[in-house]
């Protein structure tokens, strides 16, 4: 069974290219242009979830790193690995205090992005 990745990324072209490379992969993967998707956390049941920081799509003063944070002291889902991506200079800064597992910097390599993808899903 592949593992499932959540991918909530606001840009689309971003958000496209993340997925068809996971999908090449064959990772399955579930993505969303805002974190409202995240209300139905419980029916996705994802193995990973990778989130901007900024989305700003979503009209809220939420970031990725306070959803990161929410979503890491839930006990309902504080076992799912959580990689924050953003183009900020402080990124790692910004995931250590959102709790997140990892971060990606766009850009990204394509090989950086499998391969974080496999370390936290063990792929």
């Amino acid at each position: 069974m592949a593992h499932k990745i959540l991918v909530i990324e606001d840009d689309k072209h971003i958000r496209d290219t993340i997925c068809y490379i996971l999908e090449e992969e064959n990772f399955e993967v579930i993505s969303s242009g805002d974190s409202k998707i995240l209300k139905s956390i419980d029916t996705i049941k994802p193995d990973l979830i990778l989130m901007d920081n900024w989305l700003t799509e979503w009209k809220s003063d939420a970031t990725g790193q306070q959803l990161s944070k929410e979503l890491k002291t839930n006990p309902a889902t504080s076992h799912i690995p959580i990689i924050i991506i953003s183009a900020v200079s402080n990124i790692k800064e910004i995931a250590e205090a959102g709790l997140a597992d990892a971060y990606m910097r766009k850009p990204f390599d394509m090989a950086d992005l499998v391969a974080v993808v496999k370390k936290f899903t063990k792929k």
